[in-house]
């Protein structure tokens, strides 16, 4: 491959040093290379919030989408451009980093292996959440790389939680809040919850409570041909309350009591390219050890 598009989150790669050295590495080997900045929540490039690029920017032909920041860059990369299908690499200039899989030492060599097309490509699935209320009308419809979450808005207290799959009652959680997650969203916010960390091409759902109000309540590994329903109880004394359904952490829906969010997998999915020949256990042995 020889045509790149760079996302660069300029928060985490300050001065874009790392941005322009891709950039006259890519030039100087004959690749044509576009750089996007993005400048930051405050002040995104094109004025909506939390925005890193938009599709009709990547020009026709790319081969290869270049995320330079950490997994919460490449998520927000892999979501908004996920209609193009080009596949995404990521370089890490964060922290833990399971997703962008480069480090800073690493990406010369990682360069030189996609122009030489010595590559793989993984596809993660995706969920696709319908927040609706209690009446039925739809509020919102969005897709989520890591989870989709319902969670407490407002004062510190616990909410009831009522989850069906395939439209069968299955539990009823008194908590702070429900995770529902892809693989890839088994090593985010699902796992600091006490979820299990589930390998990333497998085809599964994981509901985790968050912070339950029972010692019983455990984390629950569904098919991902499974439909799951959260539906927003009431609060400790029958008091309607209010809650928010999010995606991926960053598109947010206002809810309460009595409406809910049904989350199924997505026809859509994202490509993750793989350089490095490091087994997705190696790193997490890697990581684990580290952090």
């Amino acid at each position: 491959m020889n045509r790149f598009y760079i996302i660069t989150n300029s928060e985490k790669d300050k001065g874009l040093k790392m941005t322009e050295e891709i950039h006259s590495y890519l030039k100087a080997r004959g690749c044509e290379c576009v750089v996007r900045e993005y400048q930051g929540k405050e002040n995104p490039p094109d004025g909506s919030h939390f925005k890193y690029t938009d599709e009709a920017w990547i020009p026709q032909g790319t081969e290869c989408i270049l995320v330079l920041g950490g997994d919460g860059t490449l998520i927000q990369a892999a979501r908004d451009t996920v209609n193009r299908r080009i596949p995404l690499l990521g370089i890490n200039l964060g922290t833990l980093g399971f997703l962008a899989e480069i480090e800073k030492s690493g990406v010369p060599d990682a360069l030189d292996s996609l122009i030489l097309d010595h590559y793989t490509i993984e596809s993660r699935m995706l969920l696709e959440g319908s927040v609706y209320k209690k009446s039925g009308e739809l509020l919102k419809s969005n897709i989520a790389l890591n989870d989709i979450v319902a969670n407490r808005a407002g004062a510190l207290r616990i909410i009831d939680y009522e989850l069906r799959v395939n439209g069968e009652f299955l539990n009823r959680y008194s908590a702070d809040g429900i995770i529902v997650s892809t693989p890839t969203g088994s090593t985010g916010y699902s796992l600091s919850a006490g979820g299990p960390i589930v390998s990333p091409m497998a085809s599964m759902i994981v509901v985790t409570p968050v912070c339950p109000h029972t010692l019983s309540a455990r984390s629950i590994v569904l098919s991902g041909d499974d439909v799951v329903a959260v539906h927003i109880g009431s609060g400790r004394r029958s008091e309607r309350e209010q809650a928010f359904v999010t995606f991926d952490g960053d598109v947010v829906v206002p809810v309460e009591t009595g409406d809910y969010v049904e989350i199924r997998r997505s026809e859509k999915t994202v490509k993750i390219l793989k350089i490095s020949k490091i087994s997705f256990l190696e790193v997490l042995r890697n990581k684990m050890r580290t952090n």
